[in-house]
Order: structure tokens, then C-alpha cells, then sequence
């Protein structure tokens, strides 16, 4: 029997609170197909198995890595859980419970329990002592029988979808990056803790007692102090603090972001810009998150796929998603390895030219130049920065001044692409939902989530932070109020776009998991548009060649045929700090 999926048979697997495990094979209607077995644990059932194609259980995050540290490998699953919640997105109803005890009431009309809370630990404490387990199912109800329910009513639900076997692929993969998260984490990022202590020593200086900042922050302080006149106290680390006093030197700041710092012309700037950095370190990854987060030469992030609104991964502690540029100098691979740094750059651009079916942005994105180059020569006059600036100003909401000249050029090459992100806008500020290509679906308009990942973005705020080539895009009413509609209509004109490239990035995740499965290579980290690969020096090449493989085969499978190119830069590096 093969799924429609073409992989062999199902099952589906219940753990029993006494650790012991259900399963039972299933049909395509996922119904059961034979008779429901009990195995001592998990473990046992799947490794009596190894032909089983595609396992369906409640939460990979709970399943899964027992078997991973059993080194038991699962080719393919259905994370129940997770299809819940882009179910309920689908339908109108992020955020609502997600477990699998909520699914089973709200098909029986029952009061629907909420979900456990998330709980935030250091990589050195051990799980059971602080995760607060699955939300338990009514007295009298087994977990096979209400995974089974669940599943069964899921796949009903999925045929319903304004496009079905898009989001059977979205369930998929999301299913498959599940999966690919508790893996890396088991796996860690190779570091080394010496050379970080190094640098942190190199940067912030020596410690003090009690608590106090580096000696470098410290000396910061001062002068950013003394920039603002004799007597002046200012806490660089309160923006209020920054605020008021640079109010008192005449110059009126909407935030301290550092865009807007640096159109400043005061002497507090420099040194302000420069805290700002080495106060991130000293408490992102400083001496305290060293000793947290990194053992035995690895450190081991809890990855939560799907975390934000828009399908993007986050993390429970550690901060893996957002390691600045200077720490990177620690991850170092192990003697004889190599990382294989994987960035597929200038990713939204492109998926946005898939999605939209620009014909012109379509050949800009697939030409194999550039894309913000050959931008430019097609509507820029050959200004690669404005060319990129425009781009961004259309995805992320710049749409005045500079912004709305940028994008009547943008309009007049592109009319299909503008038009798309501009009929998303609209959807956001009339309260409708919208959908990613494969039907990832925006929160309703008032829900706490609905406004996440809105803003400037994490690629033009990226060009800043690690020190790009052109400023951010300031979004219209950045700071300043713009209204509830319109910050709604900017989160829904980048959501279709960033959410279809999170939809493209767990295709890419679970190709690539393919690509090396039974090789010595470790898929380590990700994210958003970024994977590393710690193999054998002598395998880098093939790792390199399987990511750009990933690559496009998650661009066709996602978009169709199209144009677009889906290509990795790859380095093959020591240290990922060397990786450009």
C-alpha cells in the first residue's frame, strides 16, 4: 500500500502513559488498516518497522527524539500537532489550541483545553523537569483512539482547502521540519568554547563583580554620557534614557533602532551604535549564555518550526536564529570536517517573482545574475542600491515618498508582482485573511500574532546589522501610529511573501534530509534562507552539490515550473565566520 505521497505503508503510533506504545497500520482515509498492536516503547515499535514510510503521532517534538537518540531513523512523518495549527490558521483560527487533546474536543463539542505552556530552559537542564507534558485527553479515552479521530477528520479538512494538494504538501514538509528540528538540536553546531571566551575578553573587556557591566560597556557609558554635556547621566541599555536626551540636545527620535540613529548627526552616535552591539553580545551570548547553551563542543538550540506567524522558525532560548556575525568566529568544525555554509540570498525577491507569475521578474530572478543588479538594469538605470531598495519597499510597505516613486517604477516593469503584494495589502486593511502559495494563512486581524514579523523586515534589517550595502526600508508609520488598518495591510503585503518562502524553506529542509540520509553528514543549523552542513572534509563537495540540489527541488515542488532559480551560494569553511 503506498500513500498519496508514493511512499509505503502508514502508521500510526500513540504512547501510552505507562511509556509503552500503540500502533496500527492505516489506509489512505486513515483509517486503521490492521489490528492495534502494543510495543514496550516507542522505540521498539519503529524499529521493528524500518519499512514504514510515513509514521503519524501527536508531536514529533515528543516522540521523536527518543528515537533519534536511539539512533532509530524515521523517513517521513505526519506531525498531528502541527498540521492542527495550519488547519486552524486555514480556517480562520490561529492560535487556538493545537494539541491533541483540543483537536479530539472540538470534534466532539467538547470544552477545549489549552495548550501547555512553552517552557524556556537552558540547553544544561534536562527536559522532564521542566516540560509540562501533552494536554491529557478525557478519562476514558485512549490515545489511539483519538489520534486516529483527529488524523482521520484532518484529512478530511485538508481535502476541503481552497487548494488541496498544495496543502497536502504544506503539512508535509511542515511535518518533515519537525523532524529536521529535533535533529539539529540533538546534532548541536560545533563550538568552540575557548575562542569564545576569547572574544568576549577581546571585546567587553574584563568582568567586574557584582554584576556590573564589561569594562568596555562601562566605558562606553561614560562617553556617550559625557557626549551630551558635563553632568549628564545617560542607560545606554533604557531607549527612554536615549530618548529624552537627545531630545534635550534638539534632535527628536521616533526609536533607537540603528537606521535611525545613524541619520543623526550628534557625537553620542558613534559610541551609542557601538554599546548597542556589545551590550546585544554581553547579554544575547556572553559568559552567561556560554555556560547555558554550549557543552561537550556543541551548542544545542531548541528549534520551534513554525513559531512565528509567518512559518518561521524560532527558538525556545539560546538565540540559534540570531548569532551575530562576530560570535560566528567559535563555530568551528572538528578536525577533518568542514561546515558547508548554504545562503540562498535575496530569497523573498525571488519567491515573490514565483508567486506573482511576473513574466518580468520571473526572467530578473531566473537569469542567474544578481537579482538586484539585473534589477537595476531593467528599471534603474543600473543603481543597484535603489533597485534593491524599491524591491524591499514593496515587499515590506515603504510606500511614500522615495518609496512610492521606487515602486511607480517597480508598477510599470512589473505589474503583477506590485499588484499581488499591493492586493494583499488591501486584504490586511479589510480584515480578510491571505494565503501563502501553499495555503499557510495570516492570523485573523486582532490577534496577538497578527502583527509579527511586520516591521522592517529581517533582510533589510539584516543589510544593517551586518553592515550591507543599503539602508532598511522604514515601513510607512513606522513609530509613528499609522493606524491600525495600515500596519495591518503592511504584516499581510510581506506575510505572502515571507510566509511562502518559510513554505519553500521546510520543502528545501526536507529534500535536503534526503539528500544525506545514511551519509556521516549533520544538517546543524538553519535559518530562514541559511543551512549548514558539518561533514567529512572529503564530502563537502557532495554536500554543497545536495543543498543546491534541495534547493530547486524545493522551488519546483513549492511554485511549479517556473523560471525562478532557487540556487545556494555555498562556501566550504573552517570556521563560519569565513564564509561570505
Amino acid at each position: 500500500m503506498t500513500d498519496d505521497l508514493g511512499t509505503a505503508v502508514r502508521w500510526a503510533l500513540a504512547e501510552c502513559e505507562d511509556g509503552r506504545a500503540r500502533v496500527c497500520p492505516l489506509d489512505g482515509r486513515g483509517m486503521p488498516a490492521g489490528p492495534v498492536r502494543t510495543e514496550e516503547s516507542a522505540v521498539a515499535a519503529v524499529r521493528a518497522r524500518p519499512g514504514v514510510g510515513r509514521w503519524v503521532w501527536r508531536s514529533s517534538a515528543a516522540v521523536h527524539p527518543r528515537l533519534s537518540e536511539a539512533g532509530v531513523h524515521v523517513e517521513r512523518c505526519y506531525d498531528v500537532e502541527a498540521a492542527e495549527a495550519l488547519l486552524l490558521g486555514h480556517e480562520g483560527r490561529a492560535g487556538a489550541p493545537r494539541s491533541l487533546a483540543a483537536a479530539w474536543a472540538r470534534l466532539h463539542g467538547l470544552p477545549v483545553p489549552q495548550d501547555p505552556p512553552a517552557a524556556t530552559r537552558g540547553a544544561k537542564e534536562a527536559p522532564s523537569l521542566f516540560d509540562a507534558g501533552p494536554a491529557p485527553l478525557p478519562e476514558g479515552v485512549g490515545p489511539m483512539t483519538a489520534l486516529l479521530e483527529v488524523y482521520a477528520a484532518q484529512l478530511e479538512r485538508t481535502q476541503a482547502a481552497e487548494h488541496p494538494e498544495r496543502m497536502r504538501l504544506l503539512l508535509a514538509g511542515e511535518s518533515a521540519g519537525t523532524l529536521v528540528a529535533v535533529e539539529m538540536g540533538r546534532t548541536g553546531v560545533p563550538w568552540r568554547a575557548d575562542v569564545h571566551r576569547e572574544l568576549l575578553d577581546e571585546l567587553l573587556g574584563e568582568r567586574y563583580g557584582g554584576g556590573g557591566l564589561p569594562r568596555r560597556l562601562a566605558e562606553l557609558e561614560e562617553e556617550i554620557s559625557a557626549a551630551f554635556g558635563p553632568g549628564v547621566r545617560v542607560r545606554p541599555d533604557l531607549p527612554a534614557d536615549v530618548l529624552r536626551a537627545f531630545a534635550r540636545a534638539g534632535v527628536v527620535l521616533s526609536s533607537t533602532r540603528a537606521w535611525e540613529l545613524r541619520g543623526v548627526d550628534h557625537p553620542a552616535v558613534g559610541p551609542l551604535l557601538q554599546y548597542k552591539k556589545l551590550y546585544r553580545l554581553w547579554t544575547a551570548h556572553g559568559w552567561s549564555w556560554l555556560r547555558s547553551w554550549v557543552r561537550d563542543g556543541r551548542f544545542r538550540a531548541e528549534y520551534v518550526p513554525g513559531g512565528a506567524a509567518s512559518g518561521r522558525w524560532t527558538t525556545n532560548g539560546g538565540g540559534a536564529l540570531q548569532i551575530p556575525k562576530v560570535v560566528r568566529r567559535a563555530v568551528v568544525a572538528d578536525p577533518g570536517w568542514r561546515l558547508v555554509v548554504a545562503d540562498a540570498g535575496q530569497m523573498e525577491p525571488r519567491v515573490l517573482a514565483a508567486v506573482s507569475r511576473d513574466p518580468g521578474l520571473m526572467a530578473v530572478a531566473g537569469s542567474g545574475e544578481d537579482l538586484y543588479t539585473a534589477l537595476s538594469h531593467t528599471a534603474f538605470g543600473g543603481d543597484r542600491a535603489q533597485a534593491k531598495l524599491a524591491l524591499l519597499g514593496a515587499v515590506y510597505g515603504q510606500t511614500s515618498g522615495d518609496g512610492l516613486r521606487n515602486l511607480a517604477a517597480l508598477r510599470r516593469r512589473f505589474p503583477r508582482a506590485v499588484a499581488y503584494v499591493d492586493e494583499a495589502a488591501r486584504a490586511g486593511e479589510e480584515g480578510r485573511l491571505v494565503r501563502t502559495h501553499l495555503g499557510r494563512t495570516c492570523p485573523p486581524a486582532g490577534s496577538p500574532a497578527g502583527e509579527e514579523d511586520g516591521g522592517t523586515g529581517p533582510e533589510a534589517e539584516a543589510a544593517w546589522d551586518g553592515g550591507g550595502e543599503t539602508p532598511p526600508v522604514a515601513p510607512d508609520g513606522a513609530g509613528a501610529g499609522g493606524g491600525a488598518a495600515r500596519a495591518r495591510g503592511r504584516f499581510t503585503r510581506n506575510f505572502v511573501v515571507q510566509g511562502s518562502a518559510a513554505d519553500w524553506a521546510v520543502l528545501m529542509l526536507a529534500a535536503l534530509r534526503q539528500e544525506l540520509a545514511g551519509s556521516a553528514a549533520e544538517l546543524v543549523f538553519f535559518q530562514h534562507d541559511e543551512v549548514i552542513v558539518h561533514c567529512p572534509a572529503r564530502d563537502a563537495e557532495r554536500v554543497a552539490e545536495a543543498v543546491r540540489d534541495a534547493g530547486e527541488r524545493a522551488g519546483r515542488a513549492a511554485f511549479g515550473d517556473t523560471p525562478v532559480r532557487f540556487a545556494f551560494s555555498t562556501a566550504v569553511v573552517e570556521c563560519y565566520a569565513d564564509a561570505k
